[in-house]
C-alpha cells in the first residue's frame, strides 16, 4: 500500500508554529505532545535503523513511530492487534450496533471538562443499556457489550458519541440459560433514548454539584448554579438520539466493524487531497444528505484545531467491555454462554476488513523479509540511527535511499 501523498503530519509541520501563535495559551499537555509526536513520528527525529539486502546491497531507513494513540499512522497496527485479541470473545449469535448521541448543547461542556463528561457518556450509556435489558418485560436478561468514545463527526467538528457492539441476548439472571432477543430486534430505540437522556442529566447534575465541573471563556456563565441547572432544563425538553443501526449478520461482520471503527482517529491520512498555500482540502461524507461524499477546504490552522480538540486525557480508556464481557469476569462468563449455546469451541479467525489507517510497507512485508529491490537477498540491520529532536523531516533518508520505509522499531 502506497504512502498517502499528504499526512495530517505535513500540516502540522507547516503550519504548527503559526497554530501555536493563535492558539498556544489554550492547548492542554496531551495536545501540546499530540502536536510534537504526530509531527515526529516516523522521521529521523525518534531514531530508527539502516536495513541492507545481504543480496544486492540495497538500503533502505524505517524511521521509529511515535505510538501516539492520535497518530493515523501508528493506529493501523494497534488495530490489527486488539482485532486479533477480540476473536476469542466472540458468540455464535445475532449482533446489535447501539449510537449513544450527547446533543449539541454539552457539546461545549465536555469540551472543557472531557474525562468527567465522556466518563458519564460511558456510565449512562451502560447503565441505560443494562437495566433496559435486564426489565423482564423487554429481555430480562444480563448483557456484554462494548463501547467506543468517538468525539468527532466527519467534518472534524465536535461530534460526541458512543458506538456500542451488543451480542443479541444474555444470561438469565439465575445464570442457567441463554436468553435471546428477538431476531432483528435487540431492544426500544425511543425507550433507550429518554432512559439516557434522564441518567445522563443526572449524573452531570451530580457532577456539578460535587464541584467536579469547571468553566471559563465563554461558558464562565455555567458556574453559577441557576444558569446551569436552566441549561440542563433545556436540554432534558429535547429529543436525544439513540440510533439503533441493522444488525451485524454473525462474527464475521462484528469483526469487519471493529476492524473499523475501534482504533480510528479524527482524520484519516487517506482523506487528505491537498494543502496549498494556508489550505487544506479533505474528503468528507454528509450524512444529513444521505452520506453524499464531499470536499472541504479549512484554513491550516483551524484544521488544526479541530483535529486536536478531539484528543482525549492522559490515561482516559476510550475502549470499555461491560456485562459478561468485563474484564474481571470475561472469561469464566463467556464460557457459560458457550455451554448454554451448546457453541464449545471459539470461532475459527475470520479476515477482517483493512482498517482506515492502511498498514505502510514494513507493516506488510512478508516473513522473512526480503528485499524489496532484487527479491532474493534479505534485509538486515546495520546501523542503528540515535534520536535527532531536531530533524522532523527525515533528512537521513537521502543519505541511504530515496524511499522511506516506515516501521515501528521501538
Amino acid at each position: 500500500m502506497n504512502r498517502p501523498s499528504l499526512e495530517v503530519a505535513d500540516v502540522i509541520r507547516d503550519h504548527g508554529e503559526a497554530f501555536l501563535d493563535r492558539y498556544g495559551d489554550t492547548l492542554s499537555s496531551e495536545q501540546r505532545r499530540a502536536l510534537r509526536d504526530i509531527a515526529a513520528c516516523r522521521t529521523a527525529a525518534l531514531g530508527g535503523h539502516v536495513e541492507e539486502c545481504d543480496h544486492c546491497g540495497h538500503r533502505q531507513i524505517a524511521y521509529n513511530s511515535c505510538r501516539n494513540r492520535h497518530c493515523p499512522k501508528c493506529q493501523a497496527t494497534a488495530a490489527a492487534q486488539w482485532i486479533e485479541d477480540r476473536e476469542a470473545e466472540l458468540l455464535p449469535v445475532e449482533y446489535f450496533h447501539v449510537v449513544f448521541t450527547l446533543p449539541a448543547a454539552i457539546g461545549p461542556i465536555a469540551l472543557q471538562n472531557p474525562r468527567v463528561v465522556y466518563g458519564l457518556l460511558f456510565r449512562a450509556a451502560a447503565e441505560t443499556l443494562q437495566q433496559l435489558a435486564a426489565d423482564p418485560n423487554h429481555l430480562g436478561a444480563e448483557i456484554g457489550f462494548l463501547a467506543v468514545l468517538h468525539t468527532w463527526g466527519q467534518n472534524l467538528q465536535h461530534h460526541p458519541h458512543l458506538h456500542c457492539v451488543v451480542p443479541g441476548g444474555g444470561l438469565s439472571p439465575d445464570g442457567s440459560r441463554w436468553v435471546s432477543c428477538r431476531p432483528g430486534f435487540f431492544l426500544p430505540v425511543r425507550v433507550l433514548s429518554r432512559l439516557f437522556r434522564g441518567k445522563f442529566l443526572a449524573l452531570l447534575k451530580a457532577a456539578f454539584d460535587g464541584g467536579k465541573l469547571s468553566f471559563h471563556g465563554k461558558l464562565a456563565h455555567l458556574a453559577e448554579p441557576t444558569e446551569f441547572r436552566k441549561t440542563l432544563a433545556d436540554t432534558a425538553n429535547t429529543e436525544w438520539v439513540v440510533y439503533a443501526k441493522p444488525p451485524f449478520g454473525g462474527p464475521e461482520q462484528v469483526l469487519k466493524y471493529l476492524a473499523r471503527y475501534t482504533h480510528r482517529v479524527a482524520i484519516s491520512n487517506y482523506r487528505l487531497i491537498s494543502m496549498e498555500g494556508d489550505q487544506v482540502e479533505f474528503l468528507w461524507k454528509d450524512y444529513a444528505h444521505g452520506g453524499k461524499q464531499k470536499t472541504m477546504k479549512l484554513k491550516a490552522v483551524e484544521f488544526i484545531r479541530r483535529f486536536l480538540m478531539h484528543v482525549l486525557p492522559a490515561g482516559f480508556v476510550r475502549i470499555r467491555h461491560y456485562g459478561f464481557l468485563a474484564n474481571r469476569v470475561c472469561r469464566e462468563r463467556l464460557e457459560l454462554c458457550r455451554t448454554l449455546l451448546a457453541a464449545l469451541t471459539t470461532p475459527g479467525p475470520v479476515v477482517a476488513e483493512p482498517a482506515p489507517e492502511p498498514k505502510v510497507a514494513s507493516e506488510v512485508r512478508p516473513e522473512p523479509h526480503v528485499c524489496p529491490a532484487c527479491g532474493e537477498g534479505r534485509m538486515v540491520i546495520v546501523e542503528t540511527l540515535p534520536a535527532n529532536p531536531g530533524d522532523r523531516r527525515g533528512q537521513a533518508r537521502r543519505e541511504y535511499a530515496p524511499e522511506l520505509v516506515g516501521c515501528d522499531t521501538s
